[in-house]
């Protein structure tokens, strides 16, 4: 696995050293500024008896600052079930308040992090704590894909008078990963020429017991009962007989991450997700290339460890704003992709950039299947010209799919339909 960024550990929090600011309030302020005024015309004026009228306020001040003035001096804990949700799931959140001092008024304000909406309850409230009084704020979000972070606890304090405001945030990390939906999808990889099957792939490799599939150049290590006799007088040097087994061929999900095909990114990433649910119950070995900004290349492997690890990353990706794909798809195809390796390429191939790519696969000698979610089918026209203009790009994106075809299987997906139909009908007789 290859990639410049290292991301953040998943679950697990900390909490670090408070900050704390106790500053005047605006009406403390405002007060202050009375007071003031008064003693300054007392002393233009010589009307030393309007002091006496402060003096109730600078007692209020003093009360307010000496015996009103907690150090909040509070144990908080967020407790959530656990840190992985699919995208969409509702998840509780649970903020724990337990007070080493009396507060008579203590505002909570949870830090929710962008990207989670609140459905239920809310994030923020204003409690009373006795010493050594624990109190329970829940509050439920919405998860989108992706990590999010929460990153702290504020709390908040104002004296009875309203003259002081005491302000300390508590630095506590808790993490949540919304992951990709998964669906139940047919397999439609390539294994010979255009056929397309379902289930376990044959893969090359040379044997004796198994069926014939071509002949090559001797390799050193190849018994000497596979050599060709009659292709090697005819061809003029060692060659030998390559046959096919049961064995399962490794499989490489490539997803193009182009900003301008942002609008069905998750669903690409969906799809990913579920082809790769499908090769780890088919105990097929994959690998995974996310084609973004910085990209991301994880070694093939199986098990659930590496489906878990795949979708963690799947679960991170973002937008590509200079989509340099075929570069690296070029790179990869030299050094990291294994002979005979079947590709899935998602893309909405709305790029020349994401079609050169797929040309590149081609070139290299890979069998290919492209998912290409159709961006256009997210949009709902408002009028009669954005409709025109929709069609139009929907003829410009076929187009552009029909001339690819002979670079491999190309399954054009309505993303209004499950990615199973778009499959059906590319595997029906």
């Amino acid at each position: 696995m290859q990639r410049i960024p290292i991301l953040p550990t998943f679950g697990g929090s900390r909490v670090e050293g408070p900050k704390k600011v106790g500053i005047l309030t605006e009406e403390g302020q405002e007060t202050l500024l009375a007071l003031w005024v008064i003693i300054i015309i007392s002393f233009l004026f010589l009307k030393w008896e309007a002091v006496y009228l402060a003096i109730p306020v600078l007692w209020a001040f003093f009360i307010a600052g000496f015996f009103f003035k907690p150090s909040l001096d509070v144990e908080v804990a967020r407790v959530v079930a656990h840190n992985r949700f699919i995208e969409g799931q509702e998840a509780e959140i649970t903020l724990k308040i337990k007070a080493r001092e009396r507060i008579s008024s203590l505002k909570v304000i949870d830090v929710v992090p962008h990207g989670l909406e609140i459905t239920d309850g809310s994030p923020e409230a204003v409690i009373s704590l006795k010493k050594g009084e624990e109190k329970l704020i829940r509050y439920r979000v919405r998860v989108k894909r992706g990590i999010h972070v929460f990153s702290g606890v504020i709390l908040a304090y104002r004296d009875p008078f309203s003259f002081f405001k005491l302000e300390k945030e508590i630095e506590h990390y808790t993490e949540i990963v919304g992951v990709p939906m998964i669906e139940e999808v047919p397999t439609p990889y390539s294994t010979k020429g255009t056929k397309i099957t379902v289930g376990h792939l044959p893969s090359p490799r040379v044997g004796e017991g198994v069926e014939f599939h071509a002949i090559r150049e001797y390799q050193p290590g190849d018994p000497l009962k596979i050599i060709n006799w009659k292709a090697t007088a005819r061809m003029g040097k060692i060659m030998s007989n390559e046959y096919e087994s049961e064995r399962k061929v490794d499989v490489i999900f490539i997803i193009d991450g182009a900003k301008k095909g942002e609008a069905v990114l998750d669903y690409s990433i969906r799809a990913a997700a579920s082809l790769m649910l499908n090769s780890l119950k088919e105990g097929t070995s994959f690998g995974l290339v996310l084609a973004e900004s910085v990209p991301l290349w994880v070694r093939i492997d199986y098990g659930k460890r590496h489906f878990f690890k795949c979708i963690d990353f799947l679960s991170t990706m973002k937008p590509d704003e200079n989509n340099m794909i075929a570069y690296q798809i070029e790179y990869l195809a030299r050094s990291r992709f294994p002979a005979r390796a079947q590709l899935v390429y998602i893309s909405p191939l709305l790029t020349e950039e994401s079609r050169k790519a797929l040309e590149i696969m081609s070139k290299y000698g890979y069998r290919v299947v492209v998912i290409s979610p159709d961006p256009y089918t997210t949009v709902e026209p408002k009028t009669r010209e954005e409709e025109l203009a929709l069609k139009i790009l929907s003829l410009q994106r076929k187009a552009h799919l029909k001339k690819m075809r002979s670079y491999g299987i190309i399954i054009d997906w309505d993303v209004r339909k499950p990615l199973k139909a778009a499959i059906a009908e590319v595997l029906k007789p």
